[in-house]
């Protein structure tokens, strides 16, 4: 079979070895669609965090079962996957927080994942298809980063919320922030990128630092309030550091995005506030099963989202372009048939 591994930062290569055999417990899959995410491009750039090369990544999945022992699965179902696998046995397994496992191993990020046409997983992980297609299937897992960042800050109407980045994941923050009924905010650099929040995700408004003041603008725009939530989708330390302006008294702030470096805040700007700081990281089953509800239930469009494709031959050739700000990608996917 053929798989694309990143050998080293920058440079992606196209190669054969034999298809994998699933050993006991575990199922052989078909992948049928690769979503893009940044940390693919993190790890192609070569600032991905608890990162070693080479690689192969992709953790955002679509696929079709093959074979195993798998309960209630058939060959030829459509299926998606949790891809955090967790130890089952430290303390944040013990207490049901397998997406932050002190032994995670992450799926294309901490092991080989899905640029891949085929796969054998442990079957634990493994989710029924609920009738989506496979495109649908291949926004599962960003989706669920994104409703598990949502539900971390536990948005609920009353909330204003200013999500900072939009990215693939930022666009997920919007639309759950959205369907808790919260006013949403967002902060990005890119113009386009701006205007699809508002016409297509229905974003109250934006801001863009490039020629926003932005304690100003969001002053002005919540009466001087500030952001009672808080979310960054950047992984960008300025941006990181520059957000605890941002929230309001009371406020949370919850880090979806990831970065290398450390955080640097005022502690009696911060006190004064009885501010909240937290991380989020990953999803859980919760999560998983709350997004494909919500894709069924058309709450969700998924075309809204996929603006680029390439077979998985041409990804190479293609993945430069996609990462160029020019060409206004939202979420590239790969097809495999």
């Amino acid at each position: 079979m053929k798989y694309i591994v990143c050998e080293k930062p920058q440079e992606f290569l196209i190669k054969e070895k034999p298809m994998p055999e699933p050993k006991e417990g575990e199922v052989l899959l078909k992948i049928r669609r690769i979503g893009v995410c940044g940390t693919d491009i993190h790890a192609f750039g070569g600032t991905q965090p608890y990162f070693e090369y080479p690689r192969i990544l992709g953790h955002e999945l679509a696929a079709e079962y093959i074979k195993g022992n798998a309960k209630g699965f058939e060959p030829g179902d459509k299926v998606t996957f949790i891809p955090y696998f967790s130890c089952g046995t430290c303390v944040a397994c013990r207490n049901g927080l397998t997406n932050c496992c002190a032994n995670i191993k992450v799926f294309g990020v901490h092991i080989d994942g899905g640029m891949a046409e085929y796969v054998t997983i442990p079957e634990q992980y493994l989710l029924h298809g609920q009738g989506l297609d496979y495109d649908e299937l291949a926004l599962v897992e960003p989706l669920a980063i994104a409703a598990h960042g949502v539900r971390r800050a536990a948005v609920k109407a009353t909330d204003t919320v200013l999500v900072m980045g939009a990215g693939p994941i930022g666009l997920g923050l919007i639309q759950f922030a959205k369907i808790a009924g919260a006013k949403v905010i967002v902060m990005d650099i890119n113009e386009y990128r701006l205007n699809f929040c508002k016409e297509a995700l229905q974003a109250d408004e934006t801001i863009n630092p490039l020629h926003d003041d932005v304690a100003a603008k969001l002053a002005e725009l919540t009466n001087g309030d500030m952001a009672n939530v808080v979310i960054d989708a950047t992984g960008n330390q300025k941006v990181m550091n520059s957000a605890f302006n941002y929230i309001s008294h009371g406020g949370r702030f919850v880090l979806v995005g990831l970065q290398k470096g450390e955080l640097s805040f005022s502690h009696p700007d911060f006190h004064k506030r009885e501010s909240t700081l937290m991380s989020s990281r990953n999803a859980t089953i919760e999560d998983f099963e709350y997004v494909m509800k919500c894709l069924k239930e058309g709450k969700i469009d998924p075309k809204k989202y996929i603006t680029h494709r390439a077979d998985f031959e041409d990804m190479i050739s293609e993945f430069g372009k996609w990462i160029d700000p020019k060409n206004n990608t939202i979420k590239a996917i790969i097809e495999l048939n």
